[in-house]
């Protein structure tokens, strides 16, 4: 649907909405890609991973790889928030990976 369809069918305050929306989505999830690389660069850096649990990143990683519901969903269609989830537990993975290694 186009932008112009998409403006005909929905009200102003709902565009915005959706707006705001996508926003915040890219914001905060540009946030988490920021905190994984600082978080791998410590743990890579120092060589210590003590103040992080490899059982929480396993479960981040988790539930950032259970894309088939929106996979589904979506025709089988890559869409940004499926394509976000992967990058986030490729992300996870290399914490998690990070961490098991330091403990090695």
């Amino acid at each position: 649907m186009s932008a112009t369809a998409r403006a005909a069918r929905y009200p102003t305050s709902f565009m915005t909405y959706r707006v705001i929306l996508d926003h915040q989505f890219v914001g905060f999830n540009s946030a988490r890609v920021l905190a994984y690389v600082l978080t791998v660069w410590v743990v890579a850096s120092s060589g210590g991973s003590c103040q992080h649990t490899l059982w929480t990143w396993l479960i981040f990683l988790g539930g950032n790889a259970t894309l088939f519901p929106p996979w589904e969903q979506n025709g089988r269609r890559v869409k940004r928030a499926i394509a976000t989830s992967a990058a986030n537990a490729v992300m996870c993975t290399g914490v998690a990976r990070d961490i098991a290694w330091t403990r090695l």
